[in-house]
Formats: C-alpha cells, structure tokens, sequence
C-alpha cells in the first residue's frame, strides 16, 4: 500500500472513530477551549508568514480562528458544528499550490509545538486534516 492510500486509510479510520462518539482526540487537543487557543495562534502565525501571509491579507483572524475552531472541534470528535463554506468553494479562487497548502501545514505544526502538543496527537489532527488538500490545493 502507497504512503498516500496509507494515509487515506489512516484518515477514514479516524474519521470513522469520531463519528462513532470517539471524542479522545478532541479530549488531548484540551476540548474547545484548547482548540480556540490552538487556532488563534495559528490564524495569526498565518497572516503574518512571509510565505503565505497575501493569501490571508484580508482575513479577519478573529473570524479565521472561530471557523478554524468550530472545523477541527467536530472534525476531532467534539460537540461542535461547522457551519462555514465547503474547503472547495472557499479556496476555489485563491490560486493555492502543494508548496502554499505544506507551508500552511508547518505553520500549524509550529503553533502545535509551541503548544506542547504531543506528537501522537499532532499526527491523529494532521491525519483529519490531510484529505482536505484535495479541495484546497488548485494549481
């Protein structure tokens, strides 16, 4: 099996897990006040990267931190509900590369670190978040 489709796997069993009331990873993240933490650093660390931060100009990093938040609280099996756009209709016009989308993936592993998140549940988040690239990840 490729990296790739280990990857996928990896992703729907976890996703699976969510779904079926597995709410440990929403527990190691410190539940919707950790994420909203987690999420704040991260938007701002966006913004202000050197790399990638025109794509996120004119963001509110206020607005990008409680959508990031409300995402990644269901998506790690917490009681939230996203209610933003679809990954596809929301970077459908932005142009972004496999280049922008892996440096937004170290950015977010930076705020993960500066966290103290550990690395088991760094990989358990980054593994929800992978299959998104399909849509995000243009040209």
């Amino acid at each position: 099996m490729s990296i790739r489709n280990t990857l996928i796997a990896l992703s729907l069993l976890l996703s699976a897990s969510a779904w079926a009331g597995d709410d440990s990873l929403y527990r190691e993240l410190g539940e919707k006040a950790g994420i909203a933490r987690l999420m704040n650093d991260f938007s701002g660390r966006l913004k202000r990267d050197e790399r990638i931060g025109t794509f996120f100009k004119e963001t509110n990093p206020k607005a990008l931190a409680e959508q990031l938040t409300d995402q990644v609280c269901v998506l790690s099996g917490g009681p939230c509900k996203y209610e933003g756009a679809t990954m596809k209709n929301s970077h459908a016009d932005l142009g972004i590369a496999k280049k922008d989308f892996n440096i937004l993936v170290e950015v977010l592993q930076q705020s993960m670190d500066d966290a103290s998140i550990p690395f088991t549940t760094q990989n358990r988040l980054l593994a929800l978040l992978a299959p998104m690239h399909r849509d995000i990840v243009t040209r």
